[in-house]
């Protein structure tokens, strides 16, 4: 879907403009998205695969749920709204922990210029997958890996992406650092 998001520096200042998110993905101009990291109390990471139709990254399991943030929306709702959207998972603000912003700039085959500041969020899944009602035009399945998954992809098919290999030992340390999972 083509959102109208707002417009960053590469510093992730606002613009005060806005644009298109094709538009944005066109020209590489730096947006914010969030990412949300949903990990269970028995050390499993919850990832979903992306449905074959989606521009990047077409069928890999990958981050629980990840959005852009639409223009004017707080962060907090947008990490809600995209939660809700791709998984039917209504959650609170209090759910949400923050674990950092990062820097993504990436350069895709087919032309799009990912140049993002990902709002980075850690939350508690409690409930079952059976519950979970996902998204078909976003998200084609949704399943739990062991946490280390996040450390250890170089065996799995298809699972995460190497390149980002940093990045997913962060959320592993962050959600062991912060105790919460057991």
């Amino acid at each position: 879907m083509d959102e109208l998001i707002d417009i960053l520096t590469p510093e992730g200042k606002p613009t005060g403009k806005t644009a298109l998110k094709s538009e944005a993905h066109k020209h590489g101009w730096f947006h914010a998205t969030v990412h949300i990291w949903l990990f269970t109390s028995d050390e499993k990471i919850m990832l979903q695969k992306r449905a074959k139709t989606k521009k990047v990254f077409p069928g890999l399991w990958d981050i629980s749920v990840a959005g852009h943030i639409a223009a004017g929306e707080s962060i907090i709702e947008a990490a809600k709204r995209e939660v809700f959207e791709e998984l039917g998972l209504s959650i609170s603000d209090k759910e949400l922990i923050k674990i950092g912003t990062r820097v993504h700039k990436v350069s895709h085959a087919n032309g799009i210029q990912d140049n993002e500041h990902h709002q980075v969020f850690i939350c508690e899944l409690k409930q079952p997958l059976e519950d979970l009602s996902i998204q078909k035009e976003e998200v084609e399945a949704v399943a739990l890996f062991d946490l280390a998954v996040l450390k250890n992809t170089k065996n799995l098919e298809n699972v995460l992406l190497p390149r980002f290999h940093d990045y997913y030992c962060s959320v592993y340390d962050k959600i062991y650092a912060l105790g919460l999972s057991k």
